[in-house]
């Protein structure tokens, strides 16, 4: 299934997504609590739409294309990813129980990052793939984008 082509308006609205998250994730990768791969994944999917050579790019990334193809192909994040996230999230709960000035506050918060850290750690991890297979699945013009 192809994408039908973006009105130039679109395009441009989501390259700039694009970029704008390429470099907050690129920020993300220096500072410690400012997250790279959500960004690196909205960066992606900002791509696909407005300008399909840079998604593959950013796909063949040394550094950050494995987990995004692995997103991408599976659905899956890697188990060193899912143990730093859950672990973020529940040192996060704590700063805000010591911290918050209403007592709902820890309640929400709390709810919240449960939700989330169970989709996180209910996402599969990434299967071995061999190198020859992520090339074959390369976009090409014979082989549909999204």
């Amino acid at each position: 299934m192809t994408m039908p082509p973006q009105p130039p308006r679109w395009r441009y609205f989501y390259l700039a997504l694009a970029y704008l998250c390429v470099g907050l994730g690129m920020a993300g990768a220096v500072l410690p609590l400012l997250p790279t791969t959500p960004f690196l994944l909205v960066a992606l999917w900002a791509y696909f739409r407005s300008h399909p050579e840079k998604a593959q790019k950013l796909l063949e990334h040394p550094r950050f294309g494995p987990a995004l193809r692995d997103w991408r192909e599976q659905g899956a994040i890697p188990t060193r990813g899912k143990i730093a996230a859950v672990g973020v999230m529940a040192l996060s709960w704590v700063i805000v129980y010591l911290t918050a000035p209403h007592p709902a506050a820890p309640i929400v918060v709390g709810l919240i990052l449960c939700c989330t850290g169970t989709f996180v750690a209910t996402r599969p991890s990434p299967k071995p793939h061999d190198r020859q297979s992520a090339v074959r699945k390369q976009v090409t013009p014979e082989r549909p984008l999204v």
